[in-house]
């Protein structure tokens, strides 16, 4: 019971200075995106999960990778994935006036290369914001609504990515994208609150990722 206080006290203030550590980070350096996406977040994503770990009661945060739920969450990340790519296409074709192109996409060595840095994205994102943050956030507010553990959650999850937003877009660009990262935010925020399986979260975020990739000319 002690170490659960403990780690309840440091929570708020570890998720702020992991904010600032970011921020920082962002602003001071300019790393190639594959440094950034690997061992960049390793740093700054995992490392503080990490230390929360070491001073509190860490079950319910490794339940969310736990082996048993392999298999079911691949493949509830592969529907979920799917279902958006789909539909995400589809306004694709008809924006663009009914064209279709077929691309070889899975005989491409770049294609692998981005997979695999979406896969490490989602990984870093969906340890810190969902199986940590979002975690924690229901054991200490246990009395809050679905919604609002949610909305909190995607919140904190948009702060986080406001530094690379105004790094990668135009002005005009910035509100449509953070408008869209919060969609996905409140989306994975609800996928995980229903099933608590991270491999669902980190395998949907890839295939949205790469999706929204290819569409945006890959």
């Amino acid at each position: 019971m002690r170490s659960q206080n403990k780690a309840t006290i440091v929570f708020f203030p570890l998720v702020i200075l992991t904010l600032l550590l970011w921020f920082l980070y962002r602003s001071l350096f300019s790393f190639p995106v594959w440094f950034d996406e690997t061992i960049g977040k390793a740093i700054f994503f995992g490392l503080p999960v990490w230390l929360y770990l070491s001073v509190g009661e860490g079950k319910s945060i490794l339940d969310t990778f736990s082996p048993s739920k392999l298999k079911t969450g691949l493949l509830l990340g592969i529907t979920v994935g799917g279902v958006f790519g789909f539909v995400f296409s589809l306004l694709s074709i008809i924006q663009s006036g009914g064209v279709v192109q077929a691309v070889n996409l899975f005989e491409s060595n770049r294609f692998w290369y981005e997979f695999a840095l979406a896969i490490f994205t989602a990984f870093w994102e969906t340890l810190l914001f969902y199986s940590f943050i979002m975690t924690v956030i229901r054991e200490k507010f246990e009395n809050w609504s679905i919604t609002k553990h949610v909305l909190l959650t995607a919140t904190i999850f948009l702060i986080f990515h406001i530094p690379n937003t105004l790094l990668r877009y135009d002005v005009s660009l910035i509100l449509p994208q953070l408008f869209t990262l919060l969609l996905f935010a409140i989306g994975q925020g609800f996928l995980f609150y229903s099933r608590r399986n991270a491999y669902a979260l980190v395998l949907s975020h890839a295939i949205w990722g790469m999706v929204l990739l290819v569409h945006a000319g890959f």
